[in-house]
Protein backbone atom coordinates (compact mmCIF):
# COMPACT_ATOMS: atom_id res chain seq x y z
CA UNK A 1 0.00 0.00 0.00
CA UNK A 2 1.19 3.50 -0.79
CA UNK A 3 0.01 6.07 1.71
CA UNK A 4 0.27 9.75 0.82
CA UNK A 5 -0.08 12.12 3.76
CA UNK A 6 -0.81 15.80 3.22
CA UNK A 7 -1.08 18.60 5.73
CA UNK A 8 -3.54 21.23 4.48
CA UNK A 9 -2.40 24.76 3.68
CA UNK A 10 -2.19 27.31 6.49
CA UNK A 11 -5.39 28.52 8.11
CA UNK A 12 -6.46 32.15 8.20
CA UNK A 13 -5.70 32.94 11.83
CA UNK A 14 -3.43 35.30 13.71
CA UNK A 15 -0.09 34.06 14.98
CA UNK A 16 0.20 32.77 18.55
CA UNK A 17 -3.41 31.62 18.78
CA UNK A 18 -4.30 28.09 19.88
CA UNK A 19 -6.51 26.19 17.47
CA UNK A 20 -7.29 22.61 16.59
CA UNK A 21 -10.91 21.66 15.85
CA UNK A 22 -11.97 25.22 15.04
CA UNK A 23 -13.19 25.23 11.45
CA UNK A 24 -11.03 27.94 9.94
CA UNK A 25 -10.83 29.14 6.36
CA UNK A 26 -7.64 28.89 4.33
CA UNK A 27 -5.20 31.79 4.37
CA UNK A 28 -4.43 31.62 0.64
CA UNK A 29 -5.90 30.26 -2.62
CA UNK A 30 -5.54 26.54 -3.37
CA UNK A 31 -4.39 26.85 -6.99
CA UNK A 32 -0.60 26.86 -6.31
CA UNK A 33 -0.99 23.97 -3.84
CA UNK A 34 -2.94 21.91 -6.37
CA UNK A 35 -0.31 22.59 -9.06
CA UNK A 36 2.35 21.31 -6.69
CA UNK A 37 0.54 18.23 -5.36
CA UNK A 38 -1.29 16.79 -8.38
CA UNK A 39 1.83 15.53 -10.19
CA UNK A 40 2.99 13.78 -6.99
CA UNK A 41 -0.23 11.80 -6.48
CA UNK A 42 -1.52 8.69 -8.25
CA UNK A 43 -4.69 9.36 -10.23
CA UNK A 44 -6.63 6.36 -8.85
CA UNK A 45 -5.95 6.89 -5.15
CA UNK A 46 -8.75 6.87 -2.57
CA UNK A 47 -8.85 10.23 -0.81
CA UNK A 48 -9.73 10.61 2.88
CA UNK A 49 -9.88 13.90 4.73
CA UNK A 50 -10.58 15.67 7.95
CA UNK A 51 -14.01 17.33 7.70
CA UNK A 52 -12.52 20.68 8.76
CA UNK A 53 -12.70 23.02 5.78
CA UNK A 54 -8.97 23.74 5.65
CA UNK A 55 -8.43 20.06 4.78
CA UNK A 56 -11.77 19.24 3.15
CA UNK A 57 -11.56 22.00 0.51
CA UNK A 58 -8.20 20.64 -0.67
CA UNK A 59 -9.46 17.05 -0.64
CA UNK A 60 -12.48 17.89 -2.78
CA UNK A 61 -10.33 19.69 -5.33
CA UNK A 62 -8.02 16.66 -5.60
CA UNK A 63 -10.83 14.22 -6.37
CA UNK A 64 -13.73 12.21 -4.96
CA UNK A 65 -12.99 12.49 -1.25
CA UNK A 66 -14.47 10.97 1.89
CA UNK A 67 -14.55 13.00 5.10
CA UNK A 68 -13.88 11.15 8.34
CA UNK A 69 -14.34 12.95 11.70
CA UNK A 70 -11.60 10.81 13.26
CA UNK A 71 -9.10 12.80 11.16
CA UNK A 72 -9.90 16.11 12.88
CA UNK A 73 -7.11 17.93 14.67
CA UNK A 74 -6.82 17.83 18.47
CA UNK A 75 -9.67 19.48 20.36
CA UNK A 76 -8.11 22.08 22.66
CA UNK A 77 -11.40 22.70 24.47
CA UNK A 78 -11.47 26.02 26.31
CA UNK A 79 -8.13 26.94 24.76
CA UNK A 80 -9.57 26.99 21.22
CA UNK A 81 -9.06 30.36 19.52
CA UNK A 82 -7.39 31.92 22.56
CA UNK A 83 -4.02 33.64 22.28
CA UNK A 84 -1.35 31.60 24.09
CA UNK A 85 -0.68 34.66 26.25
CA UNK A 86 -4.28 34.49 27.50
CA UNK A 87 -4.02 30.76 28.26
CA UNK A 88 -1.13 31.65 30.52
CA UNK A 89 2.33 30.36 31.29
CA UNK A 90 1.35 27.99 34.16
CA UNK A 91 -1.18 26.10 32.01
CA UNK A 92 1.21 25.96 29.04
CA UNK A 93 4.02 24.71 31.29
CA UNK A 94 1.80 21.85 32.54
CA UNK A 95 1.09 20.98 28.89
CA UNK A 96 4.78 21.15 27.98
CA UNK A 97 5.70 18.77 30.85
CA UNK A 98 3.21 16.15 29.62
CA UNK A 99 2.54 16.94 25.94
CA UNK A 100 0.96 13.57 25.17
CA UNK A 101 -1.28 13.11 28.19
CA UNK A 102 -2.19 16.70 29.16
CA UNK A 103 -5.83 17.48 28.45
CA UNK A 104 -6.80 21.17 28.22
CA UNK A 105 -10.07 22.00 30.03
CA UNK A 106 -12.94 20.59 27.97
CA UNK A 107 -10.55 19.24 25.35
CA UNK A 108 -8.63 16.10 24.52
CA UNK A 109 -5.06 14.98 24.97
CA UNK A 110 -2.70 14.07 22.13
CA UNK A 111 -3.16 10.45 23.18
CA UNK A 112 -6.96 10.79 22.90
CA UNK A 113 -6.57 12.24 19.41
CA UNK A 114 -4.10 9.51 18.45
CA UNK A 115 -6.51 6.77 19.54
CA UNK A 116 -9.22 7.95 17.15
CA UNK A 117 -6.76 8.57 14.30
CA UNK A 118 -5.16 5.15 14.70
CA UNK A 119 -8.63 3.60 14.68
CA UNK A 120 -9.09 5.19 11.24
CA UNK A 121 -5.65 3.95 10.14
CA UNK A 122 -6.41 0.40 11.25
CA UNK A 123 -9.60 0.39 9.16
CA UNK A 124 -7.76 1.87 6.19
CA UNK A 125 -5.05 -0.82 6.34
CA UNK A 126 -7.74 -3.52 6.48
CA UNK A 127 -9.18 -2.25 3.20
CA UNK A 128 -5.88 -3.02 1.48
CA UNK A 129 -6.28 -0.19 -1.02
CA UNK A 130 -3.23 0.09 -3.25
CA UNK A 131 -3.09 3.90 -3.08
CA UNK A 132 -4.59 6.15 -0.41
CA UNK A 133 -4.29 9.86 0.24
CA UNK A 134 -4.98 11.20 3.75
CA UNK A 135 -5.39 14.95 4.18
CA UNK A 136 -5.30 15.91 7.82
CA UNK A 137 -3.60 18.11 10.36
CA UNK A 138 -0.24 18.09 12.09
CA UNK A 139 -1.29 16.11 15.17
CA UNK A 140 -2.99 13.29 13.27
CA UNK A 141 -0.14 13.15 10.73
CA UNK A 142 2.38 12.74 13.54
CA UNK A 143 0.31 9.90 14.99
CA UNK A 144 -0.06 8.10 11.66
CA UNK A 145 3.56 8.43 10.56
CA UNK A 146 5.03 7.84 14.02
CA UNK A 147 2.97 4.71 14.48
CA UNK A 148 3.71 3.30 11.02
CA UNK A 149 7.43 4.02 11.33
CA UNK A 150 7.57 2.33 14.74
CA UNK A 151 8.72 5.42 16.63
CA UNK A 152 8.10 5.64 20.38
CA UNK A 153 5.12 7.91 21.09
CA UNK A 154 7.30 10.52 22.79
CA UNK A 155 9.18 10.94 19.48
CA UNK A 156 6.06 11.51 17.36
CA UNK A 157 6.13 15.20 18.25
CA UNK A 158 9.53 15.44 16.54
CA UNK A 159 7.89 14.85 13.16
CA UNK A 160 7.32 18.30 11.68
CA UNK A 161 4.93 18.30 8.73
CA UNK A 162 5.00 21.42 6.55
CA UNK A 163 1.82 23.07 5.30
CA UNK A 164 0.62 21.86 1.88
CA UNK A 165 3.41 19.30 1.48
CA UNK A 166 3.31 15.59 0.74
CA UNK A 167 4.80 12.69 2.69
CA UNK A 168 4.78 9.24 1.11
CA UNK A 169 4.96 6.00 3.10
CA UNK A 170 5.08 2.59 1.48
CA UNK A 171 3.56 -0.18 3.61
CA UNK A 172 4.55 -3.75 2.84
CA UNK A 173 3.93 -6.72 5.10
CA UNK A 174 2.91 -4.49 8.00
CA UNK A 175 6.14 -2.45 7.80
CA UNK A 176 6.38 1.11 6.55
CA UNK A 177 9.23 2.83 4.78
CA UNK A 178 9.49 6.56 4.23
CA UNK A 179 9.72 7.44 0.51
CA UNK A 180 9.20 11.21 0.62
CA UNK A 181 8.94 13.70 3.47
CA UNK A 182 7.56 17.23 3.13
CA UNK A 183 7.88 17.40 -0.63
Amino acid sequence: MNLYLIRPPAAAIAAHVCYGVSDLALAAPLTPVLRHLRPLLPKDAKIFSSPLQRAWLLAQRLGAAQADPRLRETDFGEWELKPFEEIGAPALERWAKHPLSHRPPGGESALDMSARVLDFLHELCQEEAAESVVITHSGPLRSIAGHLLGLPQDRWLDLDFDYAKLTHLQITGGRASLRLFNR
